[in-house]
């Protein structure tokens, strides 16, 4: 294994993604075949995919490239992680016929902002234990295609850093809501100057899990400062430190650790950052529809159905599994979208018709950044625009407004 491989770092990849500004593209109703013809002609000259084009071939390359310690961090609790998966498997497509689907559209509009496709880019910290260049190269990537990045609090690299590549194209902030409520104000804000067109807030993660992986490699990045870049630079976190973090690192790693923990939240803090911010608040762990109910209640502005990716509770419900409840109990006040699970098109598809109005792409994303940098990310994402521009219209739809519960059927067991 190589220098590059032992650091968790793939081989270059070359990878067909648009320009900065070519997003429209996507939209246009011929990308997925576009993008086809190219890797055939490239086969013609004996030129393969840069990265595997299946989900699970893909998880496997990267794993292969990755540390043990990062394998362990992506990784979940395996019961809920497989639930994931299997409750997009539980149903089916049913496809129709001659309805003049030539022409599609992959547009979808949350929050009065057009996005090319129902997929945004979901906040995964650390980036930079797969990649040196973590989340910098993400946000590249994601602009490339016009795909909204949702920025994580506990990021390699800070938010200004990562919107810096992104010119114009959207971004949101993923806000885990420490103990310091100087810090939590402090972060929301330099995500509102940074251009962060919303605050996602992570309920599920008041406390980090049991989990098995890490601790058997007695791994957390955070211990080495690892991911605390938007905690090391701010303001607010910094006059909490007797000395700056880079005269007294540990010093600045125990307060982190000392003030990440905050299992008193409840509903009742919400007006706090209600007050504090002018942006769009979602709130991120949503599986229950009462909660999605008193959600409302609070004045939140949209719910993203979520488990975590299957990292914190052994046994939890699936997440596209809670999502008709959830969509039920919200009644269309306010968009819904679905977070876990999502490797491929069709689960796009799934989501969507199941009331999603847009999925958060996690993993997979993190697997070509590890395969390949930005390159990698690229790739990836591109290969999924591809496949969900053609899966549609070979469903029989030109848009995903045309989707909803009757473009499925249970599968039988």
């Amino acid at each position: 294994m190589d220098d590059n491989q032992s650091r968790g770092v793939g081989a270059p990849v070359q990878a067909s993604a648009p320009a900065a500004g070519a997003a429209p593209a996507v939209t246009a109703g011929s990308f997925g075949l576009a993008r086809q013809s190219q890797i055939f002609q490239d086969g013609l000259k004996g030129v393969l995919p840069a990265l595997p084009v299946d989900p699970q071939a893909l998880e496997q390359a990267a794993q292969a490239v990755m540390t043990p310690q990062a394998r362990g961090y992506l990784d979940g609790m395996p019961g809920t992680m497989r639930a994931n998966l299997d409750a997009f498997a539980a149903w089916n497509i049913v496809p129709r016929m001659l309805r003049g689907v030539q022409t599609r559209d992959l547009g979808v509009t949350l929050f009065g902002r057009q996005f090319p496709a129902p997929v945004l880019l979901a906040p995964i910290g650390v980036q930079s234990i797969v990649h040196p260049e973590g989340e910098k190269a993400v946000a590249r990537a994601a602009a490339s295609f016009g795909l909204p990045m949702v920025f994580s609090t506990a990021s390699s690299f800070t938010l200004e850093a990562t919107a810096a590549g992104m010119g114009e194209s959207p971004r949101w902030f993923q806000l885990y809501w420490s103990k310091s409520q100087a810090f939590n104000a402090s972060v929301v804000a330099r995500a509102e100057a940074a251009g962060c067109e919303a605050i996602v807030v992570t309920l599920d993660t008041f406390m980090l899990a049991w989990r098995p992986l890490d601790l058997q490699n007695a791994y957390l990045p955070f211990m080495q400062g690892v991911g605390l870049a938007n905690y090391f630079s701010d303001p607010a976190f910094r006059a909490e430190l007797a000395e700056p973090p880079e005269q007294n690192p540990q010093a600045a790693v125990r307060h982190f650790l000392g003030i990440f923990n905050n299992p008193a939240l409840t509903w009742d803090d919400l007006r706090w950052l209600r007050e504090r911010t002018r942006l769009p608040i979602l709130l991120k762990g949503i599986l229950h529809p009462d909660d999605a109910r008193r959600s409302l209640d609070c004045g939140i502005d949209g719910l993203v159905v979520s488990n975590h990716g299957g990292r914190q509770v052994e046994g939890a419900v699936s997440a596209l599994d809670a999502l008709p409840a959830v969509v039920e109990a919200v009644a269309g006040r306010v968009p819904v979208l679905l977070d876990s699970g999502v490797r491929r098109a069709s689960d796009v598809i799934k989501a969507r018709a199941l009331g999603a109005q847009a999925v958060l792409l996690g993993r997979p994303y993190l697997w070509g950044l590890a395969l390949g940098g930005e390159a990698g990310v690229s790739e990836v994402l591109g290969n999924l625009l591809a496949d969900l521009d053609l899966t549609l219209g070979l469903s029989g739809y030109r848009n995903f407004a045309e989707l909803d519960r009757s473009s499925l059927v249970r599968a039988e067991k």
